[in-house]
């Protein structure tokens, strides 16, 4: 009886070690029988491995769905800066606004006193249809109040945007006045051209946004009406444009170009040299043309600019663009989210590709390249721009020498305007108390600004008024306190945004971009240029813009 409680203990020691190692030895294999084969490979890959253990293994239950979402953005970092995966939710919430709509109840809004306020109605939408009106309050949505310090832009988009055809209740305040509608989203019409108006004598100013589906359109309807109005020269100004579908500047590109003259090629590993030639039935060809670039121009605006740099065609004025030469083609998945993979890079008829330099893996570096521009001074000189150690092209007829990396360089650069940018003009800015002194303005001056006729009128009325001056006093009454040097000095430059803004709430953007841009430096610069007639097509490849 003694030996038997002796041996004991070693054999229950003995017994779970042995179900230990059967564990260790069996467990896996049992696991491995129901392992999926990589649906891309053909065989079984660590990624395939992982996933299934955490699934039939893992300690804890766990949404592995959840955990797929969250390392595919990991994945793909580790390519190059610009492929991306955007979830399901993320692309319901931004709607398709490279196809000309988004879907929502269609009003521009600020949050103003911890509530959203509407600045103006979208024409032909939903809001409008139900009667909602500028200066309205929204306090309620779905019943709930919706309303507080807690209020961000963000939440507010979210919680109106939706899918089409979903109805959302809204509570609205007016004049004291509390009432509800029900308002039905549907897709709300986004305009990639902003501005189009004639700018001088014979000279058309366009401005374009970014390049979608629509955009093409939006241009010939605009380019059309311009040149009823005898324009011969256009200024087109991709400043702050980041791209979009690569279609949309090939199409643009062919109003200017002749027949077979090469727009631009794309090439990639898996996708064989694709040469895209303007087909001669451009309705633009024999007219001036300056584009307008920026550091934050990219890709689609690259596209264009390159083509019409590399053809002699076009002056490229202001600052070196963003420098983005690939291609991204999206991949669908069933749950509706979206991979945006690079495929390709694009190059101009010179056989350059702008793409700027990168590091696989280190997005830091690359995202923080605009600072760095910023930092040494490229904004303000043309002579902080190093060239010395970049691929040399030349231009197809004038033979003038681009630089491929790095961006578009301008033929003619114009530095940014600084002109009344204080720190005080800047905290008037970063706080937001010009856009709630130019809503609270549109309040109490609405019935007056309806006796206008035109936009044109209304603006020279509000040229009159010391609009300056009393957003001073606002601001002051906001805590940010009077500097009298410091507002003397960006007077000019407040009283021109406080006229285009509140242009912009009554009008629209028709009336915004020929107030808000009437004293800018670049497109000053354009049309001098034009005046002088070195935008043609002979002039340039004639030039000594090289």
């Amino acid at each position: 009886m003694k030996k038997t409680n002796l041996w004991l203990p070693l054999w229950i020691a003995l017994g779970i070690a042995a179900g230990i190692f059967i564990g260790y030895i069996f467990a896996p294999m049992l696991l491995r029988t129901t392992k999926p084969k990589s649906q891309l490979l053909g065989e079984e890959n660590k990624i395939d491995e992982i996933f299934h253990y955490i699934d039939k293994a893992y300690v804890d239950t766990v949404n592995v769905d959840g955990l797929i979402e969250r390392a595919i953005p990991t994945i793909l970092s580790g390519l190059d800066p610009h492929s991306s995966y955007i979830t399901a939710e993320e692309i319901q919430r931004s709607g398709d606004m490279l196809n000309g709509h988004f879907s929502g109840i269609g009003v521009e809004f600020i949050i103003y006193e911890d509530t959203v306020a509407v600045i103006r109605i979208i024409p032909n939408g939903p809001s409008e249809a139900v009667g909602i009106l500028p200066g309205d309050r929204i306090v309620t949505v779905n019943d709930s109040l919706f309303a507080g310090t807690k209020l961000t832009n963000q939440r507010v988009l979210k919680t109106l945007r939706g899918v089409t055809g979903s109805t959302v209740k809204l509570g609205l305040k007016r004049d004291g006045q509390e009432f509800s509608v029900n308002v039905t989203r549907a897709d709300v019409p986004v305009e990639s051209v902003n501005a189009a108006y004639k700018l001088a004598d014979n000279v058309a100013y366009i401005k374009i946004s970014q390049f979608g589906s629509t955009t093409y359109n939006e241009f010939i309807n605009a380019a059309a009406e311009l040149k009823m109005q005898g324009c011969k020269a256009f200024i087109i100004d991709l400043q702050q444009n980041g791209g979009g579908y690569l279609d949309a500047p090939r199409q643009l590109a062919n109003e200017f170009l002749s027949a077979d003259e090469l727009i631009y090629y794309t090439e990639g590993r898996a996708y064989k040299r694709k040469d895209v030639y303007a087909d001669g039935r451009g309705t633009c060809k024999g007219d001036q043309l300056v584009v307008l670039l920026d550091e934050a121009s990219a890709s689609a605006s690259e596209v264009f600019s390159g083509a019409m740099q590399d053809n002699d065609r076009a002056l490229i004025v202001g600052r070196r663009s963003f420098g983005k030469g690939l291609v991204q083609q999206p991949f669908r998945f069933k749950d509706g989210s979206e991979m945006r993979l690079t495929i390709a890079r694009y190059h101009t008829p010179s056989g350059r590709c702008v793409q700027k330099n990168y590091e696989i893996g280190n997005n830091d570096a690359y995202n923080q390249d605009l600072i760095n521009r910023f930092m040494r001074g490229e904004f303000d000189s043309q002579d902080s721009i190093k060239i010395d150690n970049l691929p040399l092209f030349h231009t197809v007829y004038g033979n003038r020498p681009v630089y491929g990396d790095e961006g578009i360089m301008p033929d003619v650069f114009v530095p940014r305007d600084t002109t009344g940018q204080n720190s005080y003009y800047i905290k008037i800015v970063n706080s937001g108390v010009l856009r709630e002194f130019t809503f609270i303005y549109c309040e109490k001056n609405r019935e007056k600004m309806k006796t206008f006729k035109t936009w044109q009128e209304a603006a020279g009325f509000l040229a009159t008024q010391p609009l300056a001056a009393e957003l001073a006093d606002y601001a002051h009454e906001k805590g940010i306190y009077r500097r009298p040097k410091l507002i003397a000095e960006s007077k000019v430059l407040l009283q021109t945004q406080i006229e285009a803004l509140i242009l912009r709430n009554t009008y629209g953007e028709k009336a915004f971009y020929p107030v808000f841009q009437r004293d800018d430096v670049l497109i000053n610069k354009a049309l001098n240029l034009i005046k002088e007639g070195k935008a043609t097509t002979e002039s340039i490849r004639n030039s000594s813009y090289k």
